[in-house]
């Protein structure tokens, strides 16, 4: 089989390709443009956390006739309140946290708000630049700007150590420690105030890559975000290596070999994931997550967004172990521990649908009959201690892995996958919340211990999960649904505790398909190529390959998937997932 997955799937947005520039030049002087007043204006430029301030800054004053630059974190508190401010909902611990409640305005000072306002107001000419996080509380100023980057991007930043975390200083912190705090406080606070201002701003900012800034209306922006809320799309796809990582990813996506092996693909994550929107030879990089804030019910589905709110609850991921290692022996927390420690609402239940398996690959899945809690508790703790490797098999059940199997992991399951498996990871969206019992006596690629989490494991392990469970409960869980001419459809799982559903469909002809008020993610699983269609022309027909993951929002209704290319006359295959 051969493929052609695109690693940088496009979105054409129509109707706005007089709307969109590159450069700072040409972004200035479309601001300039804009300012009613030739004799004085106030552009206030909002950014998300971790874009280069001062790069727009530079870039601007180049083209623009400057007065008077206010930075917007000059009304913040101070760092030392801040932190004590959100200390408790940090926690110790390098990965978990609380998730932050607080509101943009709490982080500021009222009184020294209103000095930079007065400030502005004594400037008599020229362009006052009102700039940095949380700059819209300044003022809205005559053009509002959004400067937004995607969150892979934020997190290489952290990596390289460029950035810190705001009002931090931690540049040379341990990177989880930055992620931690980015993903359970300044992130929450400045999505916050992005979904306030989308619907408002004047103009849109990508600064994903350094010095080459793009831009769009704020108007085009959302005409793109409504464009794609009713038709298929693909997120774009990023690649990440890990201590157990494996060959199939490089291999078979044709990605550049790294010195340490691709562990993880993410294809469908929208919290993580970005779009690329192309306004005619313009492509416009943002998160995905914006698409979620500006039009949930379109593409979630009104009952989905009753049950979740604007937030992505389906995640779609790779795991490649293949030639690589197992991966850490872990537990997910059930619902109830993930509200009351982490302030999550729902809990990371998932499953395991093989993509891809060498013969003899297993899966390790739920404990064996007769464990002793005690006793098991007992040697993960000695393990970690380094005294004795973990006994696994005396406890854990493995399982025969092969390809297309669908193994289901409801929270409080103890599981991983082992070597020489491509696992399609198909779970809810809360991504961080995995309890590592033992991890093979590894350091991870920083040369520290990975964390464990013994504590958090053993309160949320389920002791009645064990071998004869599991084998009725979570493993070969298909059952036939309907079929027709050259079509069969199967239910594979996920099981009855979690909310996802998921279908397969083999096929050589063409299969219709009813999104049911949910949004729908696929993989194709089998087969060099699908298109989807409209059967009411309502979007263009939509081309996908081996391995991608597509997303058809709830608004489309029914859509159809048909082999097309290499695939015609051949019997191809999709996973769907969905909200019950």
């Amino acid at each position: 089989m051969t493929s052609h997955y695109d690693t940088k799937p496009t979105v054409a947005i129509h109707g706005f390709d007089e709307q969109a520039w590159q450069g700072y030049p040409a972004i200035a002087d479309r601001i300039q443009r804009s300012l009613e007043d030739t004799r004085k204006g106030i552009v206030t430029v909002e950014t998300y956390p971790a874009v280069r301030v001062a790069e727009i800054v530079e870039g601007l004053r180049k083209a623009l006739d400057i007065s008077k630059v206010v930075y917007a974190e000059d009304a913040s508190l101070p760092t030392d309140k801040v932190n004590s401010m959100v200390e408790r909902y940090l926690t110790d611990d390098r990965v978990f946290g609380r998730m932050a409640p607080f509101e943009p305005d709490e982080l500021f000072d009222d009184g020294r708000l209103a000095e930079l306002r007065k400030e502005i107001d004594h400037v008599e000419c020229g362009v006052v630049l009102v700039i940095g996080f949380c700059a819209s509380l300044v003022t809205r100023g005559d053009i509002l700007v959004y400067a937004d980057l995607a969150r892979w991007e934020i997190q290489l930043r952290y990596r390289s150590g460029e950035f810190c975390n705001w009002k931090a200083e931690n540049y040379d912190e341990d990177t989880l420690r930055k992620f931690k705090r980015g993903y359970f406080f300044e992130w929450r606070v400045a999505d916050r105030l992005k979904r306030q201002l989308l619907p408002e701003i004047c103009l849109y900012l990508d600064t994903n890559v350094k010095n080459e800034p793009k831009m769009v209306t704020g108007a085009a922006l959302r005409g793109g975000l409504q464009q794609t809320s009713g038709r298929p799309f693909r997120l774009v796809p990023y690649f990440d290596p890990g201590v157990w990582g494996g060959h199939w990813l490089e291999s078979h996506i044709d990605l550049p070999l790294q010195h340490h092996p691709y562990a993880w693909g993410f294809d469908g994550v929208p919290e993580e994931n970005s779009l690329y929107f192309l306004y005619g030879d313009v492509c416009i990089e943002l998160p995905a997550i914006n698409l979620v804030f500006a039009a949930p019910k379109q593409l979630l589905g009104e009952r989905v967004y009753a049950r979740f709110g604007a937030e992505f609850p389906i995640r779609f991921d790779f795991l490649d172990t293949m030639d690589g290692q197992n991966l850490s022996l872990q537990v997910h927390p059930t619902t109830d521990y993930i509200q009351q420690t982490f302030g999550m609402h729902y809990t990371q239940d998932e499953s395991y649908y093989i993509l891809d398996a060498k013969p003899g690959a297993k899966v390790y899945l739920g404990l064996r009959e007769g464990v002793d809690p005690e006793q098991l508790m007992g040697d993960l703790r000695r393990a970690e201690d380094g005294q004795i490797p973990f006994p696994v098999g005396q406890y854990v059940n493995t399982f025969p892995a092969e390809k297309h199997d669908h193994f289901l992991i409801p929270a409080g399951t103890v599981h991983c996958s082992g070597r020489d498996c491509v696992v399609l990871e198909i779970s809810a969206t809360p991504y961080i919340f995995t309890f590592k019992l033992w991890d093979w006596d590894r350091l991870g690629l920083d040369g520290r211990p990975r964390p464990v989490h013994l504590l958090h494991g053993f309160k949320n392990l389920r002791w009645d999960r064990t071998t004869t469970w599991v084998e009725s409960e979570l493993i070969s869980q298909v059952d036939p649904v309907a079929e027709g001419d050259g079509w069969r459809e199967e239910r594979t799982g996920l099981h009855e505790f979690e909310f996802i559903e998921t279908r397969r469909h083999w096929f050589s002809n063409p299969v219709l398909h009813a999104t049911g008020g949910s949004v729908n993610v696929l993989n194709l699983v089998e087969g060099d190529e699908a298109t989807v269609v409209s059967p009411t022309d309502a979007f263009h027909p939509f081309v996908v390959h081996y391995a991608e993951t597509f997303i058809i929002p709830a608004a489309v209704g029914e859509y159809v998937v048909r082999p097309s290319g290499p695939s015609v006359g051949r019997t191809i295959a999709t996973i769907k997932a969905y909200v019950r």
